[in-house]
């Protein structure tokens, strides 16, 4: 049945005029008549009684108009929501975030991401390691990640966001809490807590990295998945912890942030989703977080230039 058809029925049935319906639909009179009667006889029923001066409804005219004003109104709503898919307005996407993106990055870019792009449902996902985030990207359970880039990777396409520089995290009382900063080489004898090897941590492989690159072999005595753990046990006593630098927006009593310098090493933060995705609310809402990315960490996050009293966090 021609969509056409019904909207003409319906602006004779408002109208309750031939005349009037046509000026309203732009269009000459005989072509609307027709068309209306064409529509009765593929129904096979009367839906106005017409005269010379007024057209009225018949009762099956009614019930039909009821009915076509809700298919009319599915259809532009359909189309509504087709244009605002096209425009990248609506949609629904998970977002995928290491530990320290979290704390530092998270509260800012769902501010962002709900002021600008209201009419996309957005989940978050805290607390994931780079691995599990590129698991979630392939499998559809993210759709965007915020992730410490790994070995390239073709089914994946990544933005770089910045470099955060590392810092170590101490237990208020540790023999090195009260210096300004950190070399590698002082870490020698103390006792470390890491992200998990056994699930491919990135931030492990680049502790150990760092660490011997300065002559020292890491005394690892816990292994931990998420790095709210991994501060909560320096704030313990446990051991200290090498980080990155936006890990400091995590406060706990008993922790103290030092700058780690000789070397002064970082990792990179990115934006990824999958190769084969491009949908238009997708790329909008990576072009948001790019974008919010670009603020200098320092207007988020305090990485202790100077040692805050013993004890502080």
């Amino acid at each position: 049945m021609d969509l056409r058809h019904l909207r003409y029925f319906a602006a004779v049935a408002e109208e309750r005029h031939f005349g009037r319906a046509a000026e309203r639909l732009h269009m000459a009179q005989p072509p609307l008549s027709q068309a209306v009667r064409q529509l009765e006889g593929e129904l096979g029923v009367e839906l106005l009684h017409r005269t010379t001066r007024r057209v009225d409804l018949t009762d099956a005219g009614r019930a039909y108009l009821e009915r076509v004003h809700a298919i009319l109104a599915g259809v532009d709503e359909a189309a509504d929501l087709a244009r605002r898919v096209a425009d990248g307005v609506t949609g629904r996407l998970a977002i995928g975030c290491v530990g320290s993106a979290t704390y530092s990055l998270l509260p800012a870019i769902s501010r962002s991401l709900s002021a600008e792009l209201p009419g996309i449902d957005f989940s978050f996902r805290g607390e994931m390691l780079a691995p599990d985030q590129a698991d979630a990207l392939r499998s559809g359970a993210v759709d965007v990640a915020l992730l410490r880039p790994q070995a390239a990777d073709s089914s994946l396409v990544a933005h770089r966001l910045r470099r955060d520089r590392l810092v170590v995290a101490l237990p208020a009382g540790h023999r090195l809490a009260g210096r300004r900063q950190v070399r590698a080489a002082d870490l020698a004898g103390t006792d470390l807590i890491v992200h998990s090897a056994d699930r491919r941590s990135v931030m492990y492989h680049v502790v150990v990295r760092v660490l011997r690159g300065a002559g020292v072999e890491p005394r690892i005595r816990h292994e931990v998945g998420e790095t709210s753990t991994l501060v909560t046990l320096v704030a313990g006593g446990l051991g200290a912890a090498v980080v990155p630098g936006p890990v400091a927006a995590l406060t706990l009593p008993g922790v103290v942030y030092r700058p780690l310098v000789r070397p002064a090493a970082g990792v990179d933060l990115a934006v990824a989703h999958r190769a084969d995705r491009s949908e238009p609310h997708l790329v909008r809402a990576v072009e948001v977080i790019r974008r919010v990315a670009r603020v200098p960490a320092a207007a988020r996050t305090a990485t202790a230039g100077t040692p805050p009293p013993v004890g502080a966090g």
